[in-house]
């Protein structure tokens, strides 16, 4: 319940401030923004790196945390990133609107909002400008996440990911839930 941490990544070429950022949630379907909060005072992501939020009584390496702070989501609470000066919401996670139960299906696993690691592939280097649908993709091809078992911080505090070093999936071309980015056959397909 406390093991929550977010990311921000900033692809550019030159380290920005998050003082005109803000990231917004809703508990369990709303029908806007409940709750923004502003990053700590100071907070910067440098050019290529990536600013990480992580809930106070986290359990992994909170040296790779940038920020503590109490964390209130859980995988049907929607997510938002908004820049603040414009209202323009930047990446969006989940659905405003009811609530989707446990959680929402991501690449095609149900409920994999909830208790799962998700980590944006490699080659997503912007958010989805609040298109949730796509971004959660129907399956291990069309989504921007690789939904990881609980608690896997392997990748924390970094992007864009090397998953070479296996993840589970289905490695067979030419089955209908082929993961591109799988290296190690789960017999899943």
């Amino acid at each position: 319940s406390n093991n929550k941490y977010f990311e921000v990544y900033n692809a550019s070429d030159v380290d920005v401030s998050l003082a005109d950022y803000v990231f917004v949630n809703c508990s369990n379907g709303c029908d806007d923004w409940e709750y923004t909060n502003s990053f700590a005072d100071g907070a910067e992501v440098s050019a290529g790196s990536t600013y990480t939020v992580c809930h106070s009584s986290f359990a992994g390496d909170l040296t790779l945390c940038n920020e503590t702070r109490t964390l209130y989501h859980n995988g049907d609470d929607a997510q938002g990133l908004v820049y603040f000066l414009t209202e323009t919401l930047l990446d969006v996670f989940g659905v405003i609107g009811d609530d989707p139960g446990s959680g929402w299906e991501v690449a095609g696993v149900s409920n994999a909002t909830k208790d799962h690691t998700l980590v944006r592939k490699s080659n997503v280097v912007q958010g989805n400008g609040g298109d949730w649908a796509a971004s959660a993709g129907t399956s291990a091809d069309d989504s921007e996440w690789v939904v990881l078992e609980q608690n896997d911080w392997s990748y924390l505090g970094s992007h864009p990911h090397d998953f070479s070093d296996g993840i589970a999936g289905c490695t067979n071309e030419a089955a209908l839930n082929y993961n591109a980015d799988a290296t190690i056959d789960d017999g899943s397909c």
